[in-house]
């Protein structure tokens, strides 16, 4: 049911500046920014006995392009061997890793000699380095467009999500570029959101350090494509957080939930969350000092908002809306001007037209 004004329904008066990416809200999850080397042992331990080497040098040259394919199914090998050690796992691991990040016909290579399964294999592992080098090296083979489908068939869904609830940081949040990546295929949107990944992006999105809320919000704009996972997200509480980042320029954080929200009230369950989180006055607040982009975005999920709802309309009137509508709708990018004019129109209708049960 439909909720009436609540009482003290305002935001602190603050102004927003631009959060977000120069070139745009979001950008593509890439490789790997975590630390090169791990924290566990030296580097200059020796490694597996399968590719030769070690120690250092022997991590740097896995950054070369012409490792052979001999040495990649050696590092396979390891992975899979019953008498393997952690540490020697931890390695192959590691290489394979980095192979991927600085190489894209190495992320074929690795692909085509056999990794995926082995490596998938390493998300459910109880050692958590070795765990967090398996999703990394998942993520950055991801980056081909070639192995997604490979990767999602090899069952990495389901232990990514549970890497992304319980892995290290570093764990979660590439299991969060990583499933980006995934979600890419329109056929796996869905099935990320039904294997549990909603609930641990927004509390990534909510509790994280920075890189880890952008990754997870850039995980959830993929994701949302999806009704169902809209629907998932509104249940998992992902509207309060996101009201708090767009309410904080400090955050980095505002063009990015700003278009997070905006999906989210595409469905009646967010739009209802949204203004029972006192979303309405953040947004208003938003199309009158935000950045040309913040206003187009949030004039775009006020329209949303009031599409279908006298009694939101009434709200969004009441917060003084108009004026900032109006100046939009003069000075603002076209896209802004055309959503300004319609939403004032409709701002303008009769009180009782239209209304909806949320």
């Amino acid at each position: 049911m439909e909720m009436g004004i609540p009482s003290n329904y305002r935001y602190m008066g603050r102004s927003y500046s631009d959060g977000g990416d120069s070139s745009g809200a979001f950008s593509d999850c890439n490789s790997d920014r975590s630390g090169e080397f791990p924290s566990y042992g030296s580097p200059t331990s020796s490694s597996s006995s399968s590719s030769g080497g070690g120690g250092l040098q022997r991590l740097l040259v896995a950054c070369a392009a012409d490792y052979s394919d001999e040495v990649v199914r050696g590092l396979i090998s390891d992975l899979e061997s019953p008498a393997a050690t952690v540490e020697s796992q931890r390695r192959a691991a590691m290489e394979l890793r980095l192979l991927a990040k600085h190489n894209p016909e190495n992320r074929l290579r690795i692909v085509a000699a056999g990794a995926v399964g082995p490596l998938v294999a390493l998300l459910s592992h109880p050692d958590p380095l070795l765990q967090e080098h398996g999703v990394t090296a998942i993520l950055n083979l991801s980056l081909c467009e070639e192995n997604k489908t490979l990767i999602a068939a090899a069952g990495a869904i389901r232990p990514l999500v549970r890497a992304l609830r319980t892995g290290t940081p570093a764990a979660r949040e590439n299991a969060a570029c990583a499933l980006v990546r995934l979600a890419q295929l329109d056929d796996l949107r869905a099935a990320i959101g039904r294997y549990g990944a909603i609930p641990p992006l927004v509390a990534l999105l909510e509790s994280s350090a920075p890189r880890g809320k952008k990754d997870a919000a850039t995980a959830l704009f993929t994701l949302l494509a999806s009704r169902e996972n809209k629907i998932r997200a509104v249940e998992a509480g992902i509207v309060r957080p996101l009201l708090d980042l767009m309410a904080d320029p400090e955050s980095g954080m505002v063009d990015k939930a700003a278009y997070v929200l905006h999906a989210v009230v595409e469905v009646a369950e967010g739009r209802a969350a949204a203004v029972v989180e006192y979303g309405v006055p953040v947004l208003v607040e938003m199309v009158e000092t935000g950045t040309p982009r913040q206003k187009e975005i949030a004039v775009r999920s006020l329209f949303e908002i009031c599409r279908e709802s006298a009694i939101y309309r009434k709200m969004v009137t009441h917060e003084g809306a108009i004026p900032p509508l109006v100046a939009l709708s003069q000075s603002g990018t076209k896209k802004a001007k055309e959503k300004a004019e319609a939403l004032i129109e409709l701002l303008r209708q009769p009180r009782t037209a239209g209304v909806s049960h949320y």
